[in-house]
């Protein structure tokens, strides 16, 4: 037994000086402990780790990628629908991101879903459409200075879907409907506004000089030349007609 024993102990020391020795890649730093105390950063590369007394915790340096789960949230104007989110972050500090807060990925989950209600209930829905990159930023922002104290990274929030009840898309197409016909409305006044604008000055421009009343008639009578219809109206000017009537009138 003693024999067995003394032969055991090269096998444990050659154990221990293999565990003894890590391997961390380029994006991985090693967190080491010394009697429990933080002692240094490690990595990347072959480090050397002293059994029993130091202890090390992996932290990964990659951008992390995190769905944000659909979150009920009602609208400033009471609309409630359903958001979903995804946040690009990674660690900068791997140091406070294992000793400031106990699962950095499950904290900033928590943090971001309850920073996406908070932000878009104080916005309109038509504000959650068209502002998106501005909502985006906004929760960004939030993020990035609560996790700063983590080690954490916010480096871009982007809003994936907001859906809306059938009901309230409906009343959407609706609202977007009217809103279209009253600019086309608009426009068309606004079109008949500068026609009548041009036809004044068209009038006095002509008042001016009857040879252009002359040739505006012969380019009319051209036009219609060229038309094939079988109507055909016949404007008489009445710069013609005055001549004879002021004729008339000396001759009674």
């Amino acid at each position: 037994m003693g024999f067995i024993s003394w032969s055991f102990i090269p096998v444990v020391i050659v154990v221990l000086v293999f565990s003894a020795f890590r391997i961390l890649r380029e994006y991985e730093r090693g967190v080491v402990f010394m009697l429990g105390r933080f002692w240094k950063i490690k990595g990347p590369g072959l480090i050397l780790i002293i059994p029993g007394v130091q202890q090390m915790v992996k932290v990964d340096l990659r951008v992390v990628v995190m769905d944000v789960p659909p979150q009920d949230v009602i609208s400033r104007d009471n609309v409630s629908v359903k958001v979903n989110a995804v946040v690009y972050f990674r660690v900068m500090d791997p140091q406070r991101a294992i000793i400031q807060v106990e699962d950095y990925y499950s904290a900033t989950s928590q943090l971001a879903q309850t920073t996406l209600r908070s932000v878009l209930g104080k916005h309109e829905l038509d504000e959650m459409l068209a502002e998106r990159d501005k909502l985006n930023t906004d929760i960004q922002k939030i993020l990035d200075a609560a996790t700063d104290a983590w080690g954490i990274k916010v480096t871009s929030v982007e809003i994936k879907h907001i859906d809306i009840d059938p009901t309230m898309v409906r009343a959407i197409a609706q609202q977007a409907e009217a809103e279209r016909t009253r600019r086309a409305k608009v426009i068309h006044a606004e079109g008949e506004f500068q026609a009548a604008e041009k036809l004044v000055q068209a009038a006095d421009l002509i008042s001016k000089s009857p040879q252009a009343l002359q040739l505006r008639y012969l380019q009319t009578m051209a036009g219609m030349a060229n038309d094939k219809s079988n109507t055909i109206v016949f404007p008489f000017p009445m710069d013609l007609v005055t001549p004879f009537l002021e004729m008339m009138k000396k001759i009674k």
